[in-house]
């Protein structure tokens, strides 16, 4: 089932994260990277739950047991999702992003100049 690629929600994404970096998991191994006050083990089998349901996640069975791991690349999912916030949030425009970045000072000129270095390289010669 290919994910439609909706935001996760902040509890979805934290586990996400935790898939990504483990690569295969069980829901103890997960429970386990969460940072204090640890979220009950039924929660955190619940999202994970809903995350195989939206096709984010897939499992492999041991008996009983179910081993995780992301049916998504976290490249993939951070490529759509940047894209969404740039439609949502700067109307579609990487300048207008980039631009807001800069007035806040969030960005330096070395960044900006260090990725423009990188849009050279990865754009297609004419």
């Amino acid at each position: 089932m290919k994910p439609q690629f909706k935001p996760l929600t902040k509890a979805e994404e934290e586990l996400m994260q935790i898939l990504w970096k483990l690569e295969k998991a069980f829901v103890k191994d997960i429970v386990d990277e969460l940072p204090e006050p640890k979220p009950h083990y039924n929660t955190v089998s619940t999202i994970i739950k809903i995350l195989e349901e939206k096709g984010f996640v897939a499992h492999e069975s041991f008996g009983k047991a179910n081993r995780y791991f992301a049916s998504v690349a976290k490249e993939e999912y951070s490529k759509k999702t940047m894209k969404q916030y740039v439609k949502k949030y700067f109307e579609g425009s990487y300048t207008s992003m980039f631009s807001f970045f800069a007035k806040e000072k969030d960005i330096s000129i070395e960044e900006l100049e260090s990725i423009l270095k990188e849009l050279k390289k990865s754009s297609p010669k004419k």
